[in-house]
């Protein structure tokens, strides 16, 4: 029976202990004093296991290299996800966008779950040990060394250490360095899924406004539009969070100018807007400009839309013109902020880059620099927008690297 060492005791690397202990003797090392540290946060708490749209939509939702994953996805797919935590006792349900969560919302539920089969598995897991280096003989890995110079040996190893994201709970880049050390290419790491800092000091005023059935469109320099998405977001001291602009991050590049434009009524054509704002202005007839959006527009909302309109707050309504109330329906609906950047990797949820995808093969996680190691999840370069996706790709190629470890 070979040894094979899982580097990482997250979603992926669990995920791979458990199929690779089914022929192998596995040991699972993790640095933190428990495993799943990251996954516990997921889903601010609730982990977002996976989503239950039809595994062919998923391509559709991964913007970082979809065609690398067709084998890891279709292999182990999310109906494969939901039927494993279902047997272990872990009932799930299906939320808004399709989202998979456990029903009792607790994170805790699913890592219990995967601790108790890899107990039943037999893997033997090695916590609070940090591994700093991998000993090459003629391209294959003999052995690890710890960070208190422990040396393990092993016949096959796989990687599954995470990103840069989330740094508190584990992942600060150990895998990249690794790979790099036996000859991997680690390609350009990057903050996705992270909230928006905005040029505008007026979003400070507006922190904590939350809004849904918003549309947010990422416009370019040349007003091109590279991003459109109908959702929730909320204003931060800094600028703009919630799902869809964590998913408009993974478009936003350095040293390029950036526009994020809100449409604070999208169900409504610009015509059909500016009927309902007449109706308004109608009823609010002989009253201050100022006095007239409260059915319209969220209480926090109404000075910063009427300060940038550049009506005067107390105008009355009735002497309004026609251009100042069509410039008025425009701004509802292009409600536009200069993006100065995106916050720090450490906040992102996860990392875009990783391990190149070219130096992998994707029917069986497989390096094609080193005979006898493996890749799986965040460390590799792939990464999905909010909503299940990016855990689906942990346990996918977690899975894959698990079956098919030692295998000709």
């Amino acid at each position: 029976m070979a040894k094979v060492i899982v580097i990482g005791g997250g979603p992926a690397g669990m995920m791979a202990a458990i199929a690779a202990a089914e022929k192998h003797e596995v040991i699972l090392i993790e640095k933190n004093e428990k495993l799943g540290k990251k996954l516990f946060i997921t889903g601010k708490g609730r982990c977002n296991v996976t989503n239950a749209k039809d595994i062919g939509e998923f391509f559709d939702f991964i913007p970082g290299n979809p065609e690398f994953l067709y084998s890891s996805l279709y292999g182990y797919t999310n109906e494969d996800v939901i039927d494993f935590f279902n047997n272990l006792k872990v009932p799930l349900k299906i939320e808004r966008g399709d989202r998979v969560f456990p029903k009792s919302d607790k994170s805790s539920d699913i890592i219990n779950a995967l601790e108790k089969e890899l107990f039943k598995k037999n893997v033997r897991i090695v916590l609070y040990t940090q591994v700093k280096d991998m000993v090459l003989v003629n391209n294959k890995i003999i052995s690890i060394k710890t960070i208190d110079n422990k040396e393990l040996k092993g016949d096959y190893f796989i990687i599954a250490t995470g990103g840069l994201s989330y740094p508190q709970t584990g992942s600060t880049g150990d895998g990249f360095k690794l790979a790099k050390k036996v000859g991997h290419k680690v390609t350009l790491l990057k903050p996705s899924l992270v909230p928006i800092e905005t040029n505008e000091q007026w979003v400070k005023d507006l922190q904590g406004l939350a809004l849904k059935n918003v549309e947010l469109t990422i416009k370019n320099n040349k007003k091109k539009n590279i991003y459109k998405e109908f959702g929730e977001m909320i204003f931060t001291h800094f600028g703009i969070s919630g799902p869809i602009v964590l998913s408009a991050s993974r478009f936003i590049k350095d040293n390029e100018k950036f526009y994020a434009v809100i449409n604070l009524k999208p169900a409504l054509l610009p015509e059909e807007l500016d009927k309902r704002i007449q109706k308004d202005f109608s009823k609010y007839i002989n009253k201050d400009f100022k006095n007239s959006l409260e059915e319209l527009l969220p209480k926090k909302l109404i000075n910063i839309i009427i300060k940038l309109s550049g009506i005067p707050e107390t105008k009355k309504v009735n002497s309004i013109t026609k251009e100042e109330r069509k410039a008025l329906c425009y701004l509802l609906q292009n409600l536009t902020l200069e993006v100065k950047g995106l916050r720090p990797l450490k906040e992102a949820i996860v990392t875009a880059g990783g391990i190149n995808v070219k130096e992998i093969d994707p029917s069986s996680m497989k390096s094609k620099i080193i005979e006898n190691l493996y890749f799986a999840g965040e460390v590799i370069d792939v990464d999905a927008y909010t909503g299940g996706y990016n855990i689906q790709i942990a346990f996918s190629t977690g899975y894959l690297a698990g079956k098919m470890v030692g295998e000709k």
